[in-house]
């Protein structure tokens, strides 16, 4: 991740990657590009403090034993270390509420195939939050297209803006599709109309 101020919004902006997390109470945004892997924002009103995720796959089939970033690439642990780390800062777990982001079907040929990542990574983020007793109170998943989003931790706002294939150069859909297919395969080897921005 890296943290730079950005002019345009006058404010920081850290910019999380696959497997990492940034839990914050200051007036930043957090921002990921996503497309078939999730985002969660979590967020306690009451006491003014979000953080934002970014995992590729639900689950591993071999136990880890590595380090938080390997981890977090995994929903089924990226859930629970942002948790953690929200309650470390001073969250209460009572109080936490959910935004989720992401899961499109983005690393197919073309419009007509259909991968199966994002379906299950909406799937297992809706399931795991509801066993947590953590209520869901906006979401943005599926289709066809890749997401930016900025997440500003103390209001709870989630700024998005779709990347449509044809909006975008094919040299830039091309290293996300690259991106996503390189560190999916490698943990798996292990083991709307676009161009405005929607507000949540």
């Amino acid at each position: 991740m890296n943290r730079h101020f950005d002019a345009h919004f006058q404010k920081d902006i850290v910019t999380i990657l696959p497997g990492d997390l940034y839990v914050s109470n200051e007036d930043i945004f957090i921002s990921t590009v996503l497309g078939s892997c999730i985002s969660i924002a979590l967020f306690d009103m009451e006491n003014r403090i979000g953080g934002l995720n970014h995992f590729m796959l639900p689950k591993t089939s071999r136990i880890l034993a590595t380090n938080q970033e390997e981890s977090g690439k995994y929903g089924e642990f990226a859930v629970e270390l942002l948790i953690n780390e929200m309650i470390a800062n001073g969250a209460q777990r009572k109080n936490l509420q959910a935004k989720i982001f992401g899961g499109g079907n983005v690393l197919s040929d073309n419009n007509h195939s259909k991968n199966l990542t994002g379906i299950n990574n909406i799937n297992f983020a809706f399931d795991f939050l509801k066993n947590e007793n953590i209520n869901i109170v906006a979401n943005d998943t599926g289709g066809m297209y890749a997401r930016k989003i900025y997440f500003n931790p103390p209001t709870a706002k989630v700024y998005l803006k779709y990347i449509q294939k044809s909006s975008v150069s094919m040299d830039t859909m091309e290293i996300i599709n690259k991106r996503e297919k390189d560190y999916i395969n490698r943990l798996l080897h292990e083991k709307r109309k676009t161009g405005g921005i929607k507000y949540y």
